[in-house]
């Protein structure tokens, strides 16, 4: 593992689970969900995960410059192919200072042949996450990823952002509707709200590309910015878990499968897409 400090500010890396955040506390409080730190749990017991060549599900294959191309399912449990693999695999360290962490990885997923970095960088008021796809494959192809991080919840927790619309789900996971829809009421943030007492997991479109999630006193309240990300994927499984998840990605769930690929960056053998996320706190 690599643990970056900055003042109050600690975050630890773990390599060998996908370059994910084990934990970010700040002050003892924390702002992702605490992680068990037994990698025996699995990846999605950390505090975030990086998304690489694409987020969330595809529809076990899709068309594109005339082939079809097909996916197999990557996790147990899972009938689709989710997230691609990069979160499954252990990445190479780079350089890492006291604040700062350098990681990377080749992989292969389906069609996709990819080189993926993130550079971290740790403040005392927030934390930086810079995440580069690069396509080392012999085509173009339509490439996606993101952030999921996994923040605390209870009674206190309330979501504020920005939506355009969303996708309904089908009992599968995959959207119900080719286009997205109007927001239902319960589905609104824009002044700020507490989080749905029933299951909630699908996308949302026309992001903000910012997001204030505020905390009682046993988490650290926090502010999240993707520039470049349009989608924002919540899952929220019930009123009862101790945490929900709010990732910033650039392309609905199965947008491979969408008319136009929604969010989707054509990327031409060498060509790059870069995703930024920035989590904010008060400097104490």
């Amino acid at each position: 593992m690599i643990t970056l400090s900055a003042g109050k500010a600690l975050c630890t890396l773990v390599p060998a689970m996908g370059a994910a955040i084990g934990d970010l506390t700040v002050g003892g409080l924390p702002v992702t969900r605490p992680w068990s730190g037994n990698p025996a749990d699995g990846p999605f017991a950390l505090g975030c995960n990086l998304l690489a060549p694409f987020s969330n599900r595809i529809a076990h294959r899709f068309a594109f410059g005339g082939r079809e191309h097909t996916l197999a399912p990557n996790l147990p449990g899972e009938p689709y192919p989710i997230h691609g693999d990069a979160f499954q695999a252990a990445w190479a360290t780079g350089q890492v200072t006291t604040t700062s962490a350098t990681l990377s990885h080749a992989g292969q997923f389906g069609p996709f042949h990819y080189q993926v970095e993130v550079i971290y960088e740790l403040r005392v008021d927030g934390l930086d996450a810079a995440l580069t796809i690069t396509n080392t494959g012999p085509e173009r192809l339509p490439f996606g990823g993101g952030f999921h991080p996994w923040f605390p919840r209870d009674e206190h927790t309330r979501l504020e952002t920005t939506f355009g619309g969303h996708w309904p789900g089908q009992p599968d996971k995959l959207p119900a509707t080719k286009a997205p829809q109007a927001l239902p009421a319960s589905l609104r943030f824009d002044a700020g709200a507490s989080l749905p007492q029933t299951p909630l997991d699908g996308a949302f479109s026309e992001w903000s590309g910012t997001a204030r999630i505020s905390q009682g006193q046993g988490a650290r309240s926090v502010t999240i910015r993707s520039p470049e990300c349009t989608t924002a994927v919540v899952f929220a499984p019930s009123a009862n878990a101790d945490f929900f998840c709010f990732e910033p990605v650039s392309h609905p769930i199965d947008a491979h499968n969408l008319p136009g690929q929604p969010g989707l960056k054509v990327l031409a053998p060498g060509g790059a897409l870069t995703l930024s996320m920035t989590l904010d706190w008060a400097a104490t």
